[in-house]
């Protein structure tokens, strides 16, 4: 066996394509374990993790390249790869090809040349400012994918937005549906009567699944950002949101979906929906509110659309035998539950639901102060969940949506612990999402001796194909449901209490 693990110094690199990279190197013959990824500390967690040594990093911004061969030459063929790949400019052009002028360099010089409009953009947050306030300044709606954006620049750039009649969807804006196109984590759904206006990425995914089981399609799906309902946004974009809805004759009716907000902004915005022409139904997580599937069957029946048997493929209710032998969700020794999320909604929405009947469920993203979770990767005692996809699990790696394989590592280490009673996570499907995400836990579920429950969020086209999705994890030992809510519930009966 042979290894390296060499630094480039100061070389960034999008987290994305250095994925996909590593997937390369990875698969290549002899080639036993590699990573290629930023020095950032959670990617050198994952590197000792992998058994690799930790080399003298300066900053965030050197380029780790770590591979293990069976001998030495596949581990110089795999480096020699992985120069070649890190050497090749993603998207770049063939020689010869036609063109007459070069590419514009910005966002602005974009909107000069070919006139205003959405601008999706996509760097890391220390960047993000600047280029979302250039493409404002030339005309252009913003759609914000990036995270790690300060707040005060959020509310810098929503005010800017504001004074040219223009709408910022984010800072890390996940999902939205604009002319009947998805942008970010999106799924494939058909034209319909519904406006969603989503402060939450898979709280929006969650919602436009499930109006898809329903047959229902959308008007559009405008993701403002998961901050735009806090206290220091004070909903900039919502209202803005809520106005070209309305304005919209083909919306019948909005849903309006959230995180939990700032009670005052959410009192503003019921008080504003009362001067619109269009209907608004509210999916908002708090306490004593309705989860989202209940909101979504609340906006259905406004619509006089009935509403269906959301689709499951639960467990048999037996004994669960040791390893090897048929799944079935029954008693397990340990007691506690553990949730691991790529959702921040799901994950906040699974935890009101929990804590309601349990108590404190501890998180990086804790619903009460008292229950942080200091450290999301290790397996602590009781009950707790963890938002792989939040801003501090995600600087310089991609989305867990994209790449789960540091929620893929925890899951091993949770269900090897003798407390673990049952484990709750997510998969979520579409557009820009892994393309096979069961992929990595169909070996993890197959050994698994405590029931995991799975949320499968999809809509019926989605390139992951849904429902096959959810038969082969069914098939590995999960159960598994199109709500998350359902899914929460059924975890919850699993350790003998129920959500009443």
């Amino acid at each position: 066996m042979a290894e390296r693990v060499e630094l480039r110094r100061g070389r960034y690199a999008d987290s994305v394509a250095l994925m996909q990279l590593s997937r390369t190197v990875a698969g290549l013959p002899g080639v036993q374990a590699a990573l290629v990824a930023m020095a950032t500390e959670l990617n050198l967690e994952m590197l000792a993790g992998m058994g690799f040594g930790t080399p003298a990093v300066e900053s965030a911004n050197d380029l780790l390249i770590a591979i293990r061969a069976g001998d030495r030459s596949a581990l110089d063929t795999a480096f020699e790869r992985a120069e070649e790949l890190l050497a090749t400019p993603t998207g770049a052009g063939t020689a010869g090809s036609a063109a007459d002028e070069l590419p514009p360099r910005t966002v602005g010089s974009a909107a000069g040349r070919v006139g205003p409009g959405l601008a999706v953009i996509s760097v890391p947050g220390q960047h993000a400012f600047v280029e979302a306030m250039d493409a404002l300044q030339a005309g252009c709606d913003v759609l914000l994918f990036s995270d790690n954006v300060p707040v005060e620049q959020e509310v810098a750039l929503k005010d800017a937005a504001a004074e040219r009649g223009l709408l910022v969807m984010g800072p890390d804006c996940g999902t939205a549906v604009v002319g009947g196109i998805g942008l970010g984590f999106a799924h494939t759904v058909a034209a319909g009567p519904v406006g969603v206006l989503a402060a939450s990425g898979t709280g929006a995914q969650q919602v436009l699944c499930l109006l898809d089981a329903a047959g229902v399609g959308i008007t559009a799906a405008l993701g403002v950002g998961g901050r735009d309902l806090s206290a220091e946004v004070a909903g900039r974009s919502a209202r803005t949101a809520l106005a070209m809805l309305d304005a919209d004759p083909a919306t019948e009716l909005i849903l309006l979906v959230s995180k939990p907000p700032a009670e005052q902004v959410a009192a503003g915005l019921r008080a504003e929906v009362a001067t619109l022409a269009t209907p608004v139904r509210f999916a908002l997580l708090g306490p004593g509110q309705p989860d989202l599937t209940a909101a979504t069957e609340q906006a259905l029946a406004a619509l006089n659309v009935p509403v269906p048997d959301w689709p499951c493929w639960p467990q048999p209710a037996a004994g669960r035998p040791g390893r090897g032998g048929s799944k079935s969700d029954g008693p397990s020794s340990g007691t506690a539950l553990r949730g691991l999320f790529c959702g921040g909604t799901l994950c906040d929405e699974a935890m009101l639901l929990a804590s309601a009947v349990l108590g404190e469920v501890r998180s990086n993203i804790p619903l009460r102060p008292a229950w942080a979770l200091p450290d999301p990767l290790a397996v602590a005692a009781g009950h707790w969940m963890v938002d792989f996809g939040d801003d501090a699990l995600t600087r310089g790696r991609a989305h867990p949506m994209i790449d789960p394989t540091l929620r893929d590592r925890q899951l091993r280490q949770v269900l090897a612990d003798p407390d673990t009673g049952v484990v709750l996570a997510d998969v979520v499907l579409g557009h820009g999402a892994h393309p096979d995400p069961a992929a990595g836990l169909l070996p993890i579920l197959e050994s698994a001796e405590v029931p995991v429950v799975i949320s499968l969020i999809g809509a019926r086209q989605d390139p992951q194909d849904t429902y096959a999705t959810a038969q082969r994890l069914h098939r590995a030992g999960a159960s598994v449901f199109l709500s998350n809510a359902a899914a929460t519930r059924h975890a919850l009966s699993l350790l003998g209490n129920t959500s009443g």
